[in-house]
């Protein structure tokens, strides 16, 4: 009986035999049922014998390909692996840097800035662009979008039940919430900074901070009862110095939707993905420079400010050794303004002047939170002759001014500041 040749392809299987052996000729061998799982076969010398041996695949030069493979690991690692803000808050939680409460406080807030984003997103769309036709308690003229967004942040923080008293700068006067959803936090927030340029859609946003309980300082009142001199008294001593903050952040509503937080060690950077419609952490333990070339303040007061101010001013515009002098940069958002100073370094101000003898800014929920987040980050704040954080609130909506950035920009105003 005839039999037919077949190609030899044990070269495939078996990568360490010599491939110059199978290139000359291809050896035949009768034709009948193969199994690798099976057959006992190897090639020897002579091409048309066969030794008996177990049949292997042998990778070549493993210790490159486990190095090839741990690279790969490590690649998809950094590529796929994200932290989401509340795992990354679950995280804080079981390392006793934060408790239970204090996260669902937090997740609150976050849920809050996020309805606020789309909002701002949809100004136009959704007719909110404009005032209100009303007046807040420091006398400027609400927006659409101010109303709506302290209306998200209040309704946000009442239904996590865990906030017993809650400030904001569209309110006259501190909020006790109703005994049966309240806890112990207080917090306080600007639920829309910058909200003047809001119809040019500039960068705007939402600064909050959150200070301990203070059993003694609840009031307990419903909705619709009126605060008694005793009760209002009770809940404006929320009033506290920045020092006694627990936590503090603030969510830019920009290109990128970027929350901004500290819980007291460090300072972190979450960017809202629009795709899992979550934070996700971009940046860990976030410094600013020691000094800065940038400097933000509104030059169009310059003749309202004082000389010894005038004269700071005029030396950021000499040229330094290299010949260059700083630059100035002035958005006029606060959180805008902070934002680009806390990543480059410089110098944001907004100074008293001969109309404003306190500044413009709110001490108790922009300034102290402000100030605690950049002193995390390495920097400073001041309004120019004392710590912000030192400062004692004597009303809810006390102005001061404010000189914060890099340590060694705030210490040089500082220094014009005391001269006389």
């Amino acid at each position: 009986m005839a039999s037919v040749s077949i190609p030899n392809t044990s070269h495939l299987l078996l990568s360490r035999s010599s491939s110059s052996r199978f290139t000359n000729g291809l050896s035949t061998l009768p034709l009948r049922k193969l199994s690798i799982f099976s057959s006992k076969i190897f090639p020897s010398n002579n091409r048309n014998t066969f030794a008996s041996r177990p049949l292997q695949c042998v990778v070549a030069d493993t210790d490159n390909a486990a190095v090839l493979t741990s690279r790969t690991a490590s690649k998809n690692k950094s590529s796929f692996e994200i932290q989401m803000l509340t795992t990354w808050l679950l995280k804080q939680e079981q390392t006793g840097n934060i408790d239970a409460e204090l996260t669902i406080v937090l997740s609150s807030i976050s849920i809050a800035c996020k309805q606020i984003a789309s909002l701002v997103q949809r100004a136009d769309i959704s007719n909110l662009t404009g005032v209100q036709g009303a007046v807040n308690v420091q006398g400027e003229d609400q927006k659409k979008l101010d109303v709506v967004s302290n209306e998200v942040f209040s309704n946000c923080l009442r239904s996590s039940g865990r906030t017993g008293i809650i400030a904001s700068e569209e309110e006259d006067v501190p909020v006790a919430v109703e005994e049966s959803y309240s806890g112990n936090y207080i917090v306080v927030f600007d639920p829309l900074d910058g909200s003047s340029n809001i119809d040019a859609a500039v960068s705007t946003g939402s600064i909050f901070g959150i200070y301990s309980p203070n059993d003694e300082c609840l009031a307990d009142v419903d909705e619709a009862d009126t605060l008694d001199l005793g009760e209002e008294r009770c809940v404006v001593s929320v009033c506290q110095p920045g020092t006694n903050l627990l936590a503090a952040g603030y969510v830019m509503y920009s290109s990128s939707i970027i929350l901004v937080l500290t819980l007291g060690k460090g300072v972190f950077m979450f960017t809202l993905d629009p795709l899992y419609g979550e934070f996700v952490l971009t940046k860990e333990e976030v410094r600013i420079p020691r000094s800065g070339k940038i400097y933000a303040f509104n030059e169009g007061n310059y003749l309202l400010w004082e000389t010894r101010l005038q004269a700071y001013m005029d030396s950021l515009k000499e040229p330094d050794s290299t010949g260059k002098p700083y630059s100035a940069r002035y958005i006029g958002s606060l959180v805008g303004d902070f934002h680009r100073t806390l990543l480059y370094g410089g110098i944001y101000g907004y100074p008293r002047d001969s109309k404003s003898k306190n500044g413009k800014l709110r001490l108790l929920y922009e300034c102290a939170p402000m100030s605690f987040i950049v002193e995390q980050a390495g920097g400073k704040g001041s309004d120019g002759h004392r710590r912000i954080l030192d400062i004692i609130p004597s009303e809810i909506h006390q102005r001061v001014p404010l000189f914060i950035g890099s340590v060694e920009e705030v210490e040089k105003v500082e220094k014009f500041l005391s001269e006389l």
